[in-house]
């Protein structure tokens, strides 16, 4: 009798351990949260521009980009960065083979993403896509999450979708919709390539009337607003936002905008990176922007500025973690 009772239990811890909620998706599997450590949030390994019609992977040589990245990567160590948030998706160069190669060869946690991305005019987007109701391109991004991307066993670990630096066109807004649907059947935090304020208002208020909380969305390139009132009111909302302008942008290494949501209280909902990298098939000699300037000058400037050794943690590590755990984060009704 205990032997008949103990077996069935032990298939059920099991297979709890196979289970995702609570963990965090990376290429190599799932990791607990404490395992990502210092993170860099939102960075690129291998971007091609050439658009859905045109992208195929057998236009680049994978070992060449390899050996070309490895370098880059190899340099965070130095920095103590164990985790790696890449965000390039498909039709743009995710090459998720690639991806598990570096983490292998790097020992970083490297993590992938599901979705489609409607920036830049909807390039990126497959002619077959913009017909398909918001619910059909949700249940492809579910599949990823449950079967793997293109046969190889690897799951995506956050949703990636891009809209335009506008008012949400109707288009636009449904691949919002059913990054909300997916999340809610996946637990996996939508990331949204966005921009200024207003998309990311609608973005949020399409994630409402999906009944998903504003806790499961990262606004990212939340640099390119100016009116930093709108990046405290997203955070206060519960969002994560994404300052990922460091790569580029001396001026903003400076740090100011750091000091002002500090001091604004919303600390706990920021996510710092680069948006940086990138081997590039059609330019395959183009120089690779480095992963490093925010330990080398803005972290610097940071401590300069009063911020202490546990503010920085919680930008590097702390937020990542909680940002990236695999969770249904749904509104509750009101009673």
């Amino acid at each position: 009798m205990q032997k008949t009772i103990l077996l069935p239990l032990l298939l059920l811890l099991l297979a709890c351990s196979d289970s995702p909620e609570g963990r965090i998706i990376t290429v190599n599997g799932i990791i607990k949260p404490a395992e990502l450590g210092k993170t860099l949030e939102h960075e690129h390994i291998l971007v091609d521009f050439s658009g859905a019609e045109n992208y195929h992977p057998e236009n680049y040589n994978r070992q060449e980009a390899f050996d070309r990245i490895l370098p880059e990567l190899k340099k965070l160590a130095q920095y103590g960065v164990k985790s790696f948030v890449e965000c390039t998706p498909n039709f743009v160069g995710r090459d998720v083979v690639l991806l598990k190669e570096l983490a292998d060869a790097t020992g970083l946690n490297i993590l992938t993403n599901t979705g489609f991305y409607g920036a830049q005019n909807n390039k990126f987007i497959p002619n077959h896509v913009f017909d398909m109701p918001a619910e059909a391109i949700a249940e492809f991004y579910i599949a990823e999450f449950e079967q793997g991307i293109e046969g190889t066993g690897i799951r995506p670990g956050f949703i990636k979708t891009a809209v335009d630096r506008k008012p949400l066109s109707d288009f636009h807004a449904k691949l919002v919709r059913a990054a909300a649907i997916a999340h809610k059947a996946t637990g996996l935090t939508v990331m949204s390539h966005t921009g200024p304020a207003l998309p990311a208002f609608q973005e949020l208020e399409i994630l409402k009337e999906e009944g998903v909380s504003p806790d499961a969305f990262i606004w990212t390139h939340a640099s390119n607003e100016k009116d930093w009132e709108n990046l405290v009111q997203i955070a206060q909302m519960g969002a994560w936002i994404s300052l990922d302008k460091y790569g580029w942008d001396e001026d903003y290494l400076k740090g100011e905008v750091l000091v002002y949501l500090k001091e604004r209280g919303v600390l706990h909902k920021i996510l710092i990176s680069h948006d940086a990298g990138w081997y590039e098939p059609n330019q395959p000699e183009k120089a690779i922007q480095p992963y490093t300037p925010i330990f080398e000058t803005l972290i610097p400037n940071l401590k300069d500025k009063g911020f202490t050794a546990e503010e920085i943690d919680l930008l590097l590590i702390k937020n990542p973690a909680k940002a990236f755990t695999v969770g249904k984060r749904l509104i509750t009704p009101s009673n």
